[in-house]
């Protein structure tokens, strides 16, 4: 089986690396020759410093895609744009397509599968989610047998690993992003990571294998990790929680929740205790009950893992009769998106009022005569530096659309000094 590898960048060399180095377990494996024929990238010197074997290199990708020499296009280049024409152009040619791009296949998905399949070739994209953790095989095969409930994920190493040095060292957002920039977790310009976008494209791929839906990125709801504090993540251990990016994708009776965002998780959940760049996703099937996915979710040789495997399964010939997306086409229909306001969560909320009698009263009945009872509350002792301390509390579960009218009613009293602080909860049981 002959390779053309399109960007011999971070995962480039990685894959390079694998099928080189590893080339005799994997032809154990599959009883077949998986051999780089050709290289396109740019950078030829690079190129040519990476690649030792007698490889045909060159800076023209349609040149790889159009060559008889190739069989299989690895994409590894990235974003939307020329990569995007470099898989329609593969697929075309009639070549099988292994990609990492988590954008190109949330926002095109659709299309670049239907143009596999009037081309009878494989699209594969292991390495899209989650860097070397095999979640979407999981997810797609070992799971077939089950009704997927709900995912939720850690998929960006970058996040958390902000979040861990904020939790284990004490540090400012900022200076946990600028540590994770001078250790390589974070690029020059973090904002997918930071925003919320990059855990988003994942999440929408997964979405679509586990409930059988179209992959519809932009009906999800995207909300960062900028805004965090200190403050809320030291408040959140008092009461028994860790703050973590979540991705998270749920069937409920009257569509589908599709969301990332800052998430309080009980600290005594596995998942809570994922930290530094690690990944990790939890699947709830309803046969099978939770299920725990870990490892590492970026990297040369941990995404190169994914590529090769995809590799390894289009020479075994074992990939064709598995639908690329979970379900057989005729089975895959629309479902409504929930926007946030619909979903129901539990909530953390942390508010800075003025210390007067009756304060606690007056927030309470708020809740009260809104049905929506108080799980926990811890109202901070009054210091030196505050004479009027924090109040935070966790919520019962209500729709996200009444949490917002109790906060506006809430910060329309006299003694209410800043903005209210919301972040979701979820006890993942």
């Amino acid at each position: 089986m002959r390779v053309g590898l399109i960007g011999i960048g971070t995962v480039g060399g990685g894959t390079y690396k694998i099928l080189t180095e590893n080339s005799e377990e994997i032809f154990k494996k599959t009883g077949k020759k998986i051999e780089i024929t050709m290289v396109a990238d740019t950078n030829l010197s690079l190129a040519k410093n990476i690649v030792k074997a007698p490889v045909t290199i060159t800076d023209d990708a349609t040149k790889l895609i159009q060559s008889n020499e190739v069989d299989i296009v690895i994409e590894l280049i990235g974003g939307v744009g020329i990569s995007r024409t470099f898989v329609q152009q593969a697929l075309e040619n009639k070549k099988h397509v292994v990609t990492a791009n988590k954008a190109l296949i949330a926002m095109h998905g659709e299309e670049l599968v239907k143009l596999a399949k009037k081309n009878n070739v494989i699209l594969a994209y292991e390495a899209s989610v989650a860097g070397g953790i095999p979640i979407i095989k999981a997810v797609r095969e070992g799971l077939a047998a089950n009704k997927i409930e709900w995912i939720a994920g850690i998929v960006n190493g970058t996040t958390n690993y902000i979040l861990s040095e904020m939790k284990e060292n004490n540090l400012s957002f900022n200076v946990a992003l600028k540590q994770a920039q001078e250790l390589g977790f974070a690029e020059a310009d973090p904002t997918f990571d930071i925003e919320g976008i990059d855990a988003a494209h994942k999440i929408t791929i997964l979405a679509s294998l586990a409930f059988g839906i179209p992959i519809n990125f932009d009906a999800a709801y995207i909300e960062g990790i900028t805004q965090l504090t200190q403050k809320d993540i030291t408040y959140a251990e008092e009461l028994g929680y860790r703050i973590k990016l979540l991705a998270i994708t749920k069937l409920v009776s009257d569509g589908v929740e599709l969301r990332v965002h800052p998430t309080l998780i009980p600290e005594k959940r596995l998942v809570a205790n994922v930290n530094g760049p690690m990944n990790a996703v939890l699947v709830k099937g309803n046969m099978v009950g939770p299920t725990l996915y870990y490892g590492a979710g970026a990297g040369a040789e941990a995404t190169a893992s994914a590529v090769v495997a995809d590799i390894i399964d289009i020479t075994r010939g074992s990939t064709f009769n598995i639908p690329t997306l979970g379900f057989v086409d005729e089975y895959i229909s629309a479902k409504k998106i929930l926007p946030i306001e619909e979903v129901k969560s539990e909530f953390y909320l942390r508010l800075s009022m003025s210390n007067k009698a009756g304060l606690l009263a007056k927030i309470t009945n708020i809740f009260a005569k809104n049905d929506v009872s108080i799980d926990a509350m811890v109202h901070k002792e009054i210091s030196d530096e505050s004479k009027d301390p924090d109040i935070f509390l966790i919520t019962s579960k209500i729709e996200e659309r009444k949490i917002n009218e109790i906060i506006q009613e809430i910060e329309s009293l006299p003694d209410n000094k800043e903005k209210i602080i919301k972040i979701r909860v979820e006890e993942l049981n």
